[in-house]
């Protein structure tokens, strides 16, 4: 299937100046499903034609020049108005691609900050009593994923523990089985499916 073929079968994701780190994962997919990633990753020069260009060399700088304008017009649709009016000066997707990155995701600094805060947000979750364990793994796991996004690595044998901790009473018979017959350093996040309340 050629590239124009394929151009905008499903439309981007927007990117709406929150969640920045979502956004741009699901923009990579987007791209790489085009064939169009290349187009962002890369600012690439399309040489001009030599005299005399054979039909190849044609058919190769036409679709240069095609999938820069369309990873171009993707960036420029995937965006609220009020973002694109900050990019819309720029020339190439990478450009566009790079001024979004350094504009929302944030520096160092404030990364850091962010996943100080949501560690200590997990820390202080506690389940509710008439939560369920899923809901409450879900929740704790929403964060987890956050501190992954922001670049931090964040095991699923920290929320397995945490799950373990703060768990009422009634589950502590199947709780005892799972560390007599499994290894709970190397348990999922699958646990909430094998806790059932009495």
């Amino acid at each position: 299937m050629d590239a124009e073929a394929s151009f905008s079968p499903i439309a981007p994701p927007v990117f709406d100046r929150d969640n920045y780190q979502i956004w741009a994962i699901r923009m990579e997919t987007y791209f790489d499903a085009l064939n169009l990633w290349e187009a962002v990753e890369e600012d690439y020069d399309i040489s001009a034609l030599p005299n005399n260009p054979t039909i190849s060399q044609i058919k190769a700088h036409k679709e240069k020049k095609t999938r820069r304008s369309k990873a171009k017009a993707c960036l420029f649709v995937a965006v609220l108005s009020t973002v694109f009016m900050r990019i819309m000066s720029l020339k190439t997707a990478k450009k566009v691609w790079d001024y979004l990155k350094e504009e929302y995701y944030g520096d160092e600094r404030i990364k850091g900050m962010q996943v100080l805060n949501l560690i200590r947000e997990f820390e202080l979750q506690k389940i509710k009593e008439s939560e369920t364990v899923k809901k409450y793994s879900d929740r704790l796991l929403n964060i987890a994923n956050k501190v992954r996004l922001l670049g931090s690595t964040f095991s699923d044998s920290r929320i397995v523990q945490k799950i373990l901790v703060t768990i009422p009473e009634r589950y502590e018979a199947t709780i005892t089985t799972l560390e007599n017959t499994k290894d709970l350093s190397k348990i999922s996040c699958s646990i909430p499916r094998k806790l059932k309340s009495k």
